[in-house]
């Protein structure tokens, strides 16, 4: 079976550094390219970033950059507390030699998607400006992606930066409420979700042991955010946050959806906060509720055991 091919619209960010390697790692996926977006650091850092963990990775996909801020209200300071200065927590010799790909981002998303008609499922797992900026772009984009699965929102529990909102909705609400009201298919693999999928430091050791270096590069980059996990949650442990949308990809029997229409309220105390709406003209996302977190470690370790010889692979191809 062909792999299936992707796009991943990020802000690296540690987790997201986990599930580009991820993806990377995964012979059942393609990643056609990055594109990049403020959040967990700011855009021109997660440009930076991105073309580094492709560099590192050996793998050939173009990184395009994009939105330097919402698409409305006003930035958010990105979260540094989170992923360290740079993003990749204590980590910061991230010297790329590539450029990005001249074109914006929405830009390259619409020509790459369309040249590729429904064969692509994008995967924002930072905030969705660019997503947003694509549909006012090319409104038609809808009609040529297989589908869109964002790591976001949080539909039946609290948030992650205030108790109503998740971190990617909160930092642009305005653009998930405009990406949630597009005619397309949708999985929404939220806090629902991620904030059960806890994996203890052991996890990062073996895929460290395995792959000594891009399990040995995860390894030290979670450091930071077990740290921080600890701290907020009181156990020592990793929460897979973007990791789990890409799963949701390759994996998807791991995970119980349930289809509902959704809006994002968009300003006040309740900002980024998404709930179930009642305009029945809405399209349905499919809201993960459910995951087997058992089935999600071992398919997450399985893939980092094998991460380095994915990456001689492509050295020596």
């Amino acid at each position: 079976m062909a792999a299936q091919k992707i796009i991943i619209d990020t802000d690296p960010g540690i987790d997201d550094a986990m599930a580009i390697h991820q993806a990377f790692a995964d012979t059942r996926l393609e990643v056609i390219g990055l594109t990049t977006i403020f959040g967990n650091v700011y855009v021109n850092q997660a440009t930076r970033n991105a073309l580094w963990l492709a560099e590192q990775g050996a793998y050939k996909c173009s990184v395009s950059e994009g939105a330097a801020k919402p698409i409305l209200q006003k930035m958010n300071t990105p979260s540094f507390h989170v992923h360290g200065a740079q993003g990749f927590g204590n980590f910061v010799d991230i010297n790329p030699i590539g450029k990005a790909d001249p074109r914006p981002a929405h830009v390259f998303l619409s020509e790459t998607i369309r040249a590729n008609s429904n064969d692509i499922i994008l995967c924002p797992i930072g905030p969705l400006s660019n997503i947003a900026n694509l549909l006012d772009y090319d409104p038609d984009i809808v009609n040529h992606v297989k589908k869109v699965v964002i790591m976001g929102g949080a539909v039946y529990v609290r948030g992650n930066v205030t108790s109503f909102a998740e971190a990617n909705f909160w930092n642009d609400p305005h653009a998930a409420e405009k990406v949630l009201a597009a005619d397309w298919e949708i999985d929404l693999i939220g806090l629902d979700v991620t904030s059960t999928i806890q994996f203890p430091p052991n996890v990062f050791l073996e895929g460290g042991e395995k792959s000594p270096i891009i399990g040995g590069f995860i390894l030290n980059i979670s450091e930071f955010y077990i740290k921080f996990y600890e701290g907020l949650v009181g156990k020592t442990v990793c929460l897979m946050h973007d990791p789990a949308a890409i799963m949701a990809i390759t994996d998807p029997d791991i995970f119980t959806f349930q289809k509902v229409p959704l809006s994002v309220i968009v300003e006040g105390e309740k900002v980024g906060n998404v709930f179930v709406c009642k305009n029945l003209e809405r399209r349905s996302v499919n809201v993960a509720i459910n995951v087997d977190i058992k089935a999600a470690q071992k398919r997450f370790k399985s893939i980092f055991s094998k991460a380095d010889a994915a990456l001689n692979k492509r050295i020596n191809s």
